[in-house]
């Protein structure tokens, strides 16, 4: 395919996936913050009819009152929304956006020598069956230990962070940096959406069969629901975290990437336990400061060493040099990447605030560092550019 056509499918792929992901985690928080806000009715036919809680709230004008029933209402009223496209819809866009980008480019994105030789197939096969292995190592723990006694969510909430730890560092066994950092948020994500495809909806069509049929809905249904509901808010923040990340080569470049993807994942998590136990009534800065700390700590071990003070700006010709080994493979007159060409020295300092942008301050290029371009280079196309980018 054309890579002009590739950009614009990969934008519109990436803007479709951000506002259904927008759609469907604003109605996951809305509705854990809902869950945690609700207060027993004080009218007496509310409590008859069999509500549980009650929510008065304002909003663009207009007052509303949300209620939950215990169970189920007596009656099903005539229209009844489902929030379940908002999920189908951001998996099946990031899924595309990712075959667009990554399965169609597996020796540009997916592998890393320096890692694991794969072939592209082999790449492309590894990463598939990650994503599935995810959901099947997931749904296996909930169903073993997922109904086993007052223990049984924090067994299965141990047990899915060692899963997630796992694959983490596995993922950056495998794949580059950057796409194991996608990928493991592509797992994670994967599995909230299966939550809700294969246990949330699927529970809620057979408590409303019974209903129907006159007979008393399973409470289980429910309990389960409820169980996969609040992994997925604990997941969200991390898969943002991971989604970001590509963006960051300074986090999946890193020495240990795998242990910086855990890090990070773990302080989201309990960043979120803020914001839940804050719904609640209860204020627990233990929880938002500890996360808070790990992200300082992370920045504080990915730090770059600062250049030696004093040295002498570099000469075009050095900076020519290192344009020609690492860049002009994919930016020259033949071949245009991303409509930026890099062949002769007046075009070299005309793009010299993307080259700087992107190879010394964020480190996206060279494409998984396949040029193998090293931080000495990056480091004098940085004092380079800071010198005013001279010519020839």
């Amino acid at each position: 395919m054309d890579l002009y056509l590739i950009d614009w499918a990969n934008l519109l792929l990436r803007w479709l996936h951000l506002i259904v992901g927008i759609a469907w985690i604003g109605s996951s928080f809305y509705f854990v913050w809902l869950d945690n806000s609700l207060t027993p009715p004080q009218d007496a036919s509310l409590r008859e009819k069999g509500v549980m809680g009650e929510l008065w709230a304002v909003h663009g004008g207009g007052f509303y009152n949300p209620q939950k029933y215990l169970g189920v209402p007596k009656a099903l009223p005539e229209h009844l929304h489902w929030f379940y496209w908002e999920s189908y819809s951001t998996w099946m866009s990031g899924f595309a956006l990712f075959t667009v980008l990554y399965l169609f480019n597996p020796s540009v994105y997916l592998i890393d020598p320096k890692v694991l030789a794969l072939t592209p197939a082999a790449a492309v096969l590894a990463a598939l069956a990650f994503l599935a292995a995810g959901w099947l190592v997931y749904n296996t723990i909930c169903r073993l230990f997922g109904e086993k006694g007052e223990k049984a969510d924090l067994i299965v909430g141990v047990l899915v962070s060692i899963w997630v730890v796992f694959a983490a560092w596995l993922s950056c066994q495998l794949f580059s940096g950057r796409a194991a950092f996608l990928l493991t948020g592509a797992m994670i994500a994967t599995i909230m959406s299966a939550n809700v495809f294969f246990w949330i909806i699927p529970g809620q069509r057979k408590v409303i069969a019974s209903m129907k049929a006159g007979e008393a809905p399973d409470p289980a249904h429910g309990k389960r629901a409820k169980q996969r509901s609040v992994h997925n808010t604990y997941f969200t923040l991390p898969v943002l975290l991971a989604m970001l990340s590509n963006h960051y080569s300074m986090l999946y470049q890193a020495r240990h990437n795998w242990i910086v993807l855990v890090v990070l994942m773990l302080a989201g998590v309990l960043i979120r336990q803020f914001f839940i136990a804050r719904h609640k009534g209860r204020i627990q800065w233990g929880w938002w400061i500890a996360g808070i700390v790990l992200i300082l700590g992370t920045i504080a071990a990915l730090r770059p060493e600062a250049p030696a003070a004093g040295a002498q700006a570099p000469t075009f010709a050095q900076v020519s040099t290192i344009i020609e080994q690492r860049c002009q493979m994919c930016h020259n007159a033949q071949v245009a990447s991303k409509n930026v060409q890099l062949h002769t020295p007046e075009l070299i300092v005309r793009q010299a605030q993307g080259i700087y942008q992107q190879a010394v301050v964020t480190k996206i290029m060279p494409m998984s560092n396949a040029t193998n371009i090293t931080e000495q280079e990056r480091a004098l196309l940085g004092a380079w550019f800071k010198a005013g980018a001279p010519g020839p």
